[in-house]
């Protein structure tokens, strides 16, 4: 806006610089006087430039403001008007008394001549009126007053006039001349009345026909010389159009600066007051029961259904989707509200999904989540027959690094470290862009960071993520090591794109799938899983190590989450294989297929037992 200002300003500069050096150079104006006349080329005044005049039309201020003319030999008239389109020009004398400036006057060497004019005239010193003849036509004699002295008398005489009927013998002539004359009226001006001058050379006469003004071309020439060039009034209107013009553009420049400074700041003040609102609908807020109706428009977009209760679809703002799930009162003792609203309430990170608010009223018990579109990661790794749901090799990836930073931020980034219990893909949300999210915190437990285990009253977890120690403490003490172990089965079905155990089925030793990639890893064999390309059969294997190396069957021998997430950041080849997690070393155990069989069992009793 600066600049344009600047430039505004310079561009008015120059204007106003060119239109006072025009009129200081050629004045067009009337510079004697406000009611002087109009003084242009071809006439100027003596203290102009010689070009901005033609030579014979010098004019002059006096000493009273007026403007005069002078003419040969010392004949000064007053000008009182300039007609320019008929070369005339009104003058009068200054004294009244024109008779005694016509004798001096000398029209050869003026471009000026009466108007109307009577040629040779006589101006007679007579002794006496009478001595002109007393009686006869006045039109032949005219008193001169203002040269007439008492007993000697001046009259001018027609040079036509009868002079027999004129007794001139009293009479001395004085000096010939022309007299501007009137035929309409037989008024020859003596009277001191303005009376016409003309001036017949046409100048420049094409000039003002193209917009354009007069005057004399600077050359040493002695035959003046006319040229017509671009008139300063011409040269106004075109340098005001354009000024004009951008000042039009500076005001629009301005107003659309100030419209939009206004808009930006109410859209400022939008901003902050929406911004607010969604802050404090994100925050963990509790929610009376009539206000989970109204968020879910009373329970209208159904997303799923579990053995913990119903989840819903809700708005808190016109931009702030939520799920909302609505807890089974019928099973637990509220345990699983607790620890969700305990943990998750007050901690944030990318990959664990946020509690937005909860509600506690009455009997009714309800979890506020953030709305992720994707739903879970089980829908995109077990739906073999929906190419829509199929993610590539790179995504997966992403998406393990994704949960094993989550679980390594439980164990390590808060106050208190959080055991999830219930690491599998059903609680892998994703959101708009597939960044996993883990969910459902309802087994979760709360333990310091220095404790190396965790007391266990009942087993938590899900059938095939369940880790050996939480079934049987001949494996280890319960710890963080357990949710390392589901989450070593979750890549594994992440890489077979179906259920690591299914105890639906009879012969366990042919879908207990870890067991076969360990095999075919070992033996040095390509997975072959939904492999097109050699940078997937890469990822493949990786992520069939890493998640090899979460499932030993003691929780000593398996990593850190902090160390699977370089495992997975890392290159795939540096990887080594783990040791067999189904050997001799699980104990009374000595073949690989009947150990997995026989945890299997296990799983299934459990199952079972849950059932009834």
């Amino acid at each position: 806006m600066d600049r344009y200002l600047s430039l505004f300003l310079f561009l008015f500069m120059t204007l106003f610089a060119e239109m006072r050096g025009r009129r200081d150079e050629c004045m067009t104006s009337n510079p004697c006087s406000d009611q002087g006349p109009l003084i242009q080329f071809p006439f100027r005044l003596k203290d102009q430039p010689r070009h901005c005049g033609y030579p014979g039309f010098e004019l002059s201020c006096t000493e009273n403001n007026q403007t005069m003319l002078e003419l040969p030999v010392s004949v000064k008239l007053l000008v009182k008007n300039i007609k320019y389109k008929s070369r005339e020009i009104i003058v009068q004398d200054p004294d009244n008394c024109l008779a005694r400036q016509l004798r001096n006057l000398n029209f050869a060497a003026s471009p000026f001549y009466f108007k109307f004019e009577l040629d040779f005239t006589f101006f007679i010193n007579c002794s006496s009126y009478e001595t002109l003849g007393h009686g006869y036509s006045p039109y032949l004699y005219y008193p001169i007053p203002c040269l007439s002295v008492p007993g000697n008398s001046v009259h001018a005489v027609w040079s036509s006039s009868p002079f027999n009927l004129l007794d001139l013998s009293s009479c001395r002539r004085l000096y010939n001349s022309s007299v501007p004359g009137n035929r309409d009226s037989g008024d020859f001006m003596f009277n001191g009345s303005a009376f016409s001058l003309k001036w017949s050379k046409s100048i420049c006469r094409s000039c003002p026909e193209g917009g354009k003004i007069c005057r004399l071309k600077k050359s040493n020439s002695t035959e003046p010389e006319t040229e017509c060039i671009k008139g300063v009034l011409k040269k106004i209107i075109v340098t005001g159009a354009i000024f004009g013009f951008f000042l039009l553009v500076l005001v629009i420049v301005a107003l659309y600066r100030v419209y939009k400074s206004n808009k930006l700041e109410r859209e400022y003040r939008i901003n902050v007051k929406k911004f607010l609102q969604d802050y404090e609908a994100l925050k963990p807020s509790r929610y009376s029961y009539s206000d989970i109706k109204r968020i879910t428009n009373q329970f209208k977009d159904k997303l799923g259904q579990g053995g913990y209760g119903i989840v819903y679809k809700g708005k808190l703002s016109d931009e702030v989707f939520v799920a909302v799930k609505i807890l089974n009162n019928s099973q637990g003792n509220g345990e699983e509200f607790i620890n969700e609203v305990a943990t998750i309430g007050t901690i944030h990170h990318v990959n664990v999904v946020r509690l937005v608010g909860f509600c506690a009223d009455g009997f009714k018990r309800a979890l506020i989540y953030e709305y992720l579109p994707n739903e879970s990661l089980e829908k995109f790794i077990f739906s073999k027959a929906d190419k829509n749901y199929s993610l590539s090799w790179k995504k997966l990836q992403e998406i393990a690094i994704g949960i094993s930073k989550g679980i390594e931020y439980l164990h390590q980034g808060c106050d208190q470290r959080i055991l999830h219990f219930d690491i599998k893909p059903h609680n892998i949300l994703l959101d708009h862009n597939f960044n996993p999210k883990i969910s459902d915190f309802g087994l979760a437990k709360l333990c310091s960071k220095e404790q190396s285990a965790v007391s266990m009253t009942v087993i938590r977890g899900t059938m095939g993520y369940i880790a050996p120690e939480v079934l049987s403490r001949n494996f280890g003490n319960v710890s963080y090591k357990s949710d390392v172990y589901s989450f070593g089965m979750l890549l594994l079905e992440m890489v077979g794109g179906r259920k690591n155990i299914d105890v639906s089925v009879e012969s366990t030793s042919q879908v207990y799938f870890p067991e076969w990639i360990y095999n075919h890893l070992d033996h040095g064999e390509e997975l072959l899983i939904r492999i097109e390309e050699e940078e997937d059969a890469k990822i493949a294997k990786k992520l069939a190590i890493v998640g090899l190396s979460c499932i030993q069957w003691y929780p000593v021998d398996r990593p850190s989450m902090k160390t699977v997430v370089q495992m997975l950041e890392g290159e795939g080849d540096k990887l080594t294989m783990p040791p067999n997690p189904f050997a001799s070393r699980v104990p009374s155990k000595t073949n690989l297929s009947k150990a997995g069989r026989a945890f299997q069992q296990e799983l299934a009793i459990i199952s079972e037992l849950e059932q009834n």
